[in-house]
């Protein structure tokens, strides 16, 4: 009673394939290697990202100092609007 043997696997084969029917299972089945198929791309696409970032050279602090920086472009100021006074004189 401690072990299955394959009748008691044969017995729940058929108990699945009753509740599921024979299309549901398969559907099942086929979702479930389309699952591990995209994880698989998955993976070998961040395969691909940590190998393109290791052959991406990086500079040098040399390098770096060699370039040319240009300054940003500088904008004038917009003239600011100073109030008016006027007085009211009665006559």
């Amino acid at each position: 009673m401690g072990s299955f043997s394959i009748w008691h696997w044969m017995i729940v084969l058929v108990i699945v394939l009753v509740l599921f029917g024979r299309g549901r299972v398969s559907e099942i089945m086929g979702d479930f290697g389309k699952g591990i198929k995209s994880f698989k791309e998955g993976m070998n696409e961040e395969e691909a990202k940590k190998a393109a970032a290791a052959t991406t050279p990086t500079p040098t602090p040399a390098q770096i100092a060699s370039q040319q920086v240009e300054p940003a472009p500088t904008v004038a100021p917009a003239p600011v609007a100073t109030p008016v006074e006027t007085k009211n004189e009665q006559v």
